[in-house]
């Protein structure tokens, strides 16, 4: 069995979403989900799925002595960053080195970057007058929103467009492509023997 985290600071839509998509799967498991605020309501929904979830705040989790006993007793080998706002250390993108990808709201390059998060992503492509945007899921490097492209799905951007409205159109395309995505990237790292 393949161990996954997820790494979450919200309200845990993507969280949920993959947490269902692989609960009849026989060989990759939701491991555990952390986040780095106490009040992330994904922590619930993890719970109620029966998924272990921890709490650490940005010191702990930049803290290699700390954080990776937390990655070993989960048997964590792959994560994936879900609407996760703390800068990832380099030594956890070194130990999971094409084994953490992150789900951003918008087609990178383009709206990346520290800062570029939750509605002020959706915020910057409406300022920008953009006729579409979309998901980028990436490899985590140590460039913020920096990493290999590995998929991109887009949608329109109408005039009248607010950037509720975007995020709607956004959201819509995480929940219909990540969890497929990640199953994926899983079944080309982890072939069937």
């Amino acid at each position: 069995m393949i161990n996954l985290a997820i790494f979450v600071s919200g309200s845990g839509t993507n969280c949920e979403n993959l947490i269902e998509h692989f609960g009849s799967s026989s060989r990759f498991r939701i491991a555990l989900v952390l986040s780095n605020k106490t009040d992330a309501f994904a922590l619930v929904r993890a719970q109620r799925h029966g998924v272990a979830t921890a709490v650490l705040k940005k010191a702990a989790f930049n803290d290699p002595a700390i954080l990776m006993p937390l990655m070993r007793e989960h048997g964590i080998d792959f994560i994936v960053l879900a609407g996760f706002l703390l800068v990832v250390p380099d030594f956890l993108i070194r130990e999971y080195d094409r084994r953490m990808v992150n789900l951003h709201p918008a087609l990178l390059p383009k709206f990346g970057g520290m800062g570029m998060y939750g509605h002020h992503v959706h915020e910057a492509v409406k300022a920008a007058g953009e006729r579409e945007t979309g998901i980028t899921v990436h490899w985590v490097s140590s460039e913020v929103d920096g990493g290999e492209i590995i998929a991109q799905f887009r949608t329109p951007v109408d005039p009248g467009d607010t950037p509720d409205d975007i995020a709607a159109k956004v959201h819509l395309l995480e929940m219909a492509h990540f969890p497929s995505v990640v199953e994926d990237i899983l079944k080309h790292i982890y072939p069937e023997s």
